[in-house]
C-alpha cells in the first residue's frame, strides 16, 4: 500500500451521524474522480458509510488520499476500545481491497486501475472541496438510485442466466438423445459381438472335432501301411531287389512322417481346448539329447551338417513330461537341420539361476528368418516366403505346436534370427529335479489371462492346478477337492475375495487352508495374510509366498 506517496484530497469531520452522509457522498465522488468503475464507486461509498457509522463522534475525522495505486481513506477516532470486531468494519473490509486497524485509526484501501483518469490531484481536490454538505434525504435518494441501478443489473444478469440455462437445457436434451442413441448402438454391438463370439466358439469346436476325427480316422490306415511295410522288408517277407526294398522303405518312412503329423494335429486340438495334461517324471536330458542325435544323424550326414549337443550338469535331470519335451526338441532340431544347408546345429542346456529355469537352446547356421516374418512363424500353417531353396517344406504347424507344448509345460519358446546367418530357438522351463512340492493348488481369480500365467508359474511346483472364476466357484472346487494352498484375488464378481476368505474362516474344513492373496489392490488385503501384487509378479516370488503361507499355517 502506497501510504507514504499518497496525496491528501480532502478532510471530513465526523462529529455526528449527518457527517457520515457527507463522507459517503464525498467518498463516492472521490472514487469516480479517481477512475474507479461504477460498481467499485458504490463499494467505496458503502464501506465509508458502514465504517463511519461505527466510528463517528467528537474528535473523529476522515482523510481521503490518492496514491499511485490506491485510493486511501484514513478514519481517525477517539474510541478507546478495540474496534476490529465491529460489524460495520468487518463489512467494510469485504468491500475494499485492504483494511488496516491501527492505534486510533482505521485505513481503507481500494486498488486503482492502471489507467484510471487524466485529472490531476489538484483538480480532484478542487472538485471535492466544491461539494456542498449532503442532507440525509439527498443521500437516501442517491442510495435509492444506486439500488435501482443494481436491481436493473441483477434483472439483466437473470435474463442472461435464463438464456444460458435455456441453451444448457437444449444442449443437455441433445446430448441425452445422442447418448441414448449411442447406448442403443452399444447394446446392438454387444449383441452382435455375442453372436459372433458364439459362432467363433462353435467354429472352434467344429475345427477341433474335425481334427480329432480326421486324426483318428487316419491313424488306422497309416498304422496298417506301416505294418505292411515291416512285413515286406522283414525276415519273413518275399525276396525283393535292392531297388524294391529301397522304395518300400521310402513308403514306410513317408507313412511314419505322416502318422507323426496326424498325431501332432490331434495334440494341437487337445492343447487349444486345454485337455493336454502333462505327466511329469524324472527325465535324463543327456540321454534324450543322445537319442535325438542318433535319430537325426542320417539326415544331417547326408547334407554335411554337423550335430552337436552339450548339457550342463545342473540340468542333466529335469522333472517334466518326457513325451512333450521330446516332441518339442525333435521339432526344433528337425527344423534346424532342414533349413541349414551347411555348418552345424547345436543343442545346449544350462541353468538360469536368477530365474530358476532350465534354458535349452537350438542354434543353427542356416538360412535364417527375415525379421518381418519372425513373429508370424508361430501362426498355424504359416510358412516363410522364399524358403524354397531348402530340401523340403514343412506344413507350418511344427513351431505353433512346439510353443503350445512349451506353454503347457509352464515354459516359453522364443526365436531370434539373422537372415543368412542362422536361427536360435530358446526353450525355457521351470527347473525341478524332483516331484512337485504340492499335490493341488487352487487359483480363484476372474482374470483368465492371470490364471493361465499363474498355472504356468506353478507347473512342476504343484501336481494339479485347479481354477475358479469367482468365490462361489472356488468354494465348490474346495468342497470337491481340498487344495494344499489357494491363490485368491480380492476383486471378483458374485462372491469376491474378502467374502470368500470370511466363509473359509467360518468353515472348519477350509479355515486351515494356506492362502496367498494376489491382487491389484494389496492395501485392501487382511493384515494377517500373505499378499502379493499382481503387477510384475515373478515365479520365484509366487512360490516363496506359497511356502511362506504354508509355513505360517504349520
Amino acid at each position: 500500500m502506497d501510504k507514504a506517496e499518497a496525496a491528501e484530497l480532502v478532510r471530513v469531520r465526523l462529529d455526528a451521524d449527518q457527517d457520515v452522509f457527507v463522507l459517503r457522498g464525498i467518498g463516492r465522488a472521490a472514487a469516480e474522480l479517481a477512475g474507479l468503475e461504477p460498481q467499485d464507486q458504490i463499494r467505496v461509498a458503502t464501506a465509508l458509510s458502514e465504517a463511519g457509522r461505527e466510528l463517528f463522534g467528537d474528535g473523529s475525522s476522515a482523510v481521503l488520499m490518492l496514491g499511485d495505486r490506491h485510493l486511501l481513506i484514513r478514519l481517525e477516532h477517539s474510541k478507546r476500545s478495540d474496534v476490529s470486531a465491529l460489524d460495520g468494519l468487518r463489512l467494510a473490509g469485504r468491500l475494499v481491497d485492504e483494511i488496516t486497524v491501527g492505534e486510533g485509526s482505521v485505513t481503507l484501501a481500494k486498488r486503482l486501475r492502471p489507467r484510471r483518469t487524466s485529472a490531476s490531484v489538484a483538480e480532484i481536490r478542487a472538485k471535492l472541496a466544491a461539494l456542498s454538505p449532503v442532507s440525509a434525504l439527498d443521500e437516501l435518494r442517491e442510495q435509492n438510485r444506486e439500488l435501482a441501478e443494481t436491481l436493473e443489473d441483477v434483472r439483466r444478469l437473470n435474463a442472461e442466466l435464463q438464456e444460458t440455462n435455456t441453451g444448457v437445457m437444449a444442449m443437455y436434451n441433445q446430448l441425452s438423445t445422442e447418448l441414448e442413441e449411442t447406448n442403443r448402438g452399444v447394446v446392438a454391438l454387444y449383441a452382435e459381438l455375442d453372436e459372433k463370439s458364439s459362432r467363433l466358439r462353435e467354429a472352434q469346436e467344429a475345427r477341433n472335432r474335425f481334427w480329432a476325427t480326421v486324426s483318428h480316422e487316419l491313424r488306422t490306415p497309416l498304422n496298417s501301411v506301416i505294418g505292411l511295410v515291416r512285413l515286406l522288408i522283414g525276415p519273413g517277407g518275399d525276396p525283393m531287389t535292392e531297388e524294391q526294398a529301397h522304395q518300400v522303405r521310402l513308403i514306410g518312412t513317408s507313412t511314419e512322417t505322416l502318422l507323426e503329423l496326424v498325431s501332432e494335429l490331434l495334440d494341437m486340438a487337445k492343447a487349444e481346448s486345454g485337455r493336454l495334461d502333462p505327466q511329469p517324471s524324472a527325465v535324463d536330458l543327456v540321454r534324450m539329447a543322445d537319442q535325438l542325435h542318433v535319430m537325426l544323424r542320417p539326415t544331417s550326414a547326408s547334407t554335411g551338417v554337423e550335430l552337436r549337443h552339450e548339457v550342463a550338469p545342473e540340468v542333466a535331470e529335469l522333472y517334466v513330461d518326457e513325451g512333450m519335451l521330446l516332441r518339442i526338441l525333435r521339432n526344433l532340431l528337425s527344423n534346424a537341420v532342414k533349413f541349414t544347408l551347411s555348418g552345424e546345429v547345436r543343442l545346449e542346456a544350462r541353468l538360469d539361476e536368477a530365474k530358476d529355469e532350465a534354458v535349452i537352446t537350438v542354434t543353427d547356421t542356416g538360412i535364417g528368418i527375415p525379421q518381418e516374418h519372425l513373429t508370424r512363424v508361430f501362426e498355424d500353417f504359416y510358412q516363410v516366403p522364399g524358403s524354397l531353396q531348402v530340401r523340403s517344406r514343412g506344413t507350418g504347424i511344427g513351431l505353433p505346436y512346439a510353443r503350445r507344448l512349451a506353454e503347457t509345460l509352464g515354459g516359453t519358446l522364443e526365436l531370434t534370427s539373422t537372415e543368412g546367418e542362422g536361427t536360435t530357438a530358446t526353450l525355457r522351463l521351470p527347473h525341478y529335479s524332483g516331484p512337485p512340492e504340492l499335490e493341488r493348488v487352487l487359483i480363484a481369480d476372474d482374470d483368465e489371462v492371470f490364471r493361465a500365467t499363474a498355472r504356468r508359474m506353478l507347473h512342476g511346483f504343484a501336481a494339479h492346478v485347479d481354477e475358479a472364476a469367482d468365490g462361489a466357484a472356488a468354494l465348490e472346487a474346495m468342497a470337491a477337492e481340498r487344495p494344499d494352498a489357494i491363490l485368491v484375488d480380492l476383486l471378483m464378481p458374485r462372491v469376491d475375495g474378502n467374502v470368500l476368505l470370511q466363509r473359509m474362516a467360518e468353515d472348519d474344513r477350509l479355515r486351515d487352508i494356506p492362502v496367498v492373496v494376489v491382487t491389484i489392490a494389496p492395501q485392501r488385503a487382511p493384515d494377517d495374510m500373505v499378499v502379493l501384487d499382481k503387477h510384475g509378479l515373478r515365479r520365484d516370488d509366487l512360490l516363496q509366498a506359497v511356502r511362506r503361507a504354508r509355513g505360517e499355517r504349520a
